[in-house]
């Protein structure tokens, strides 16, 4: 009998979240990503990016694609593939927004779109109504045991942290600056004020080298899926320090660093890593072994193929 997960397929879908998608390209499917002149948000491209499984078509000759499946990441997709007749599977990145347990999808009152929440998390926030519902966890390559810790600070990667300061918790980095120095990779960093030391973007995988330096990783989230920069330093092989919020508190193991919703905890253990680096390495080498367990890249494209495949149908 034929592995029903056999099947190459083309596959469309837009370049919204880049690391995401940088994990998702690497599966053995032909995947195609819109294009325009315009750019962002409807035609990102590759945006140079080295991604070779993936072939850029231009946004207005999406049917001459001829896909096979599309994967839908934002509820204004759905009008732009309705009049291509392709079967669809709905990606939920983000937690439920405004209200945490009572919102209702954009898909709830469907029932011919599978939304694949990519937290168990999201997948009880979520009121889906009708829509058929399935979890794949992320999944992320393997950017290697990188971790020296040798500048005692801290660290963290957000984008835009002043615009989306609550939600990142920039704020609770700023509290735990008391504890010792924060340096903050990503978009706008350089927007932060003292206490905290903005980095700047810099890019893969210069970024893993620079964040791998610094002996503990600051996980401050108060209200996303789970951040794929927290399992990016999972896999380098730091220490975390993680406000326990969302799916968070599945994916860190309480001997992989801290985590707790009492910043003063948060802040004590913080300062611990950073004057214990013995036990700091310890801590990240049982960040490392969980991560590759259970958010390695294979088990996430293994689940994908089935989930394409049985869309595709």
């Amino acid at each position: 009998m034929t592995d029903p997960g056999s099947r190459r397929l083309r596959v469309l879908l837009w370049h919204v979240h880049g690391s995401w998608t940088g994990a998702f390209v690497r599966g053995r499917h032909e995947y195609l990503v819109p294009v325009s002149p315009g750019g962002a948000p409807w035609g990102l491209g590759k945006a140079g990016r080295d991604w070779p499984s993936v072939t850029e078509v231009p946004l207005d000759r999406l049917a001459e694609a001829e896909p096979d499946v599309v994967v839908l990441q934002r509820p204004e997709e759905l009008d732009l593939t309705a009049r291509l007749g392709v079967p669809s599977v709905y990606v939920e990145h983000n937690a439920p927004r405004p209200y945490a347990a009572s919102s209702e999808h954009p898909l709830a009152g469907r029932s011919d779109i599978t939304v694949a929440h990519v937290t168990h998390f999201n997948a009880a926030m979520w009121d889906c109504g009708r829509a058929p519902v399935t979890v794949v966890p992320h999944g992320i390559p393997d950017p290697g045991a990188r971790y020296t810790g040798e500048l005692a600070a801290g660290v963290s990667m957000i984008n835009e942290p002043v615009r989306r300061r609550r939600v990142t918790g920039a704020d609770l980095l700023g509290t735990l600056a008391g504890a010792g120095p924060v340096d903050v990779f990503g978009m706008g960093t350089e927007e932060l004020g003292a206490p905290l030391r903005g980095r700047g973007d810099v890019p893969v995988p210069r970024l893993h080298d620079e964040i791998a330096r610094r002996r503990v990783f600051l996980h401050t989230a108060r209200w996303t899926s789970l951040g794929l920069s927290l399992l990016e330093a999972m896999h380098l092989g730091m220490p975390v320090v993680v406000f326990a919020a969302t799916e968070a508190v599945a994916a860190v193991p309480p001997d992989a660093g801290v985590l707790s919703t009492d910043v003063s905890v948060l802040a004590r253990g913080f300062r611990e890593l950073l004057h214990e680096p013995d036990f700091a390495a310890l801590a990240g080498k049982n960040a490392r072994e969980h991560a590759l367990k259970h958010h390695g890249l294979g088990a996430f494209l293994t689940a994908w193929d089935h989930l394409l495949a049985e869309t595709a149908r």
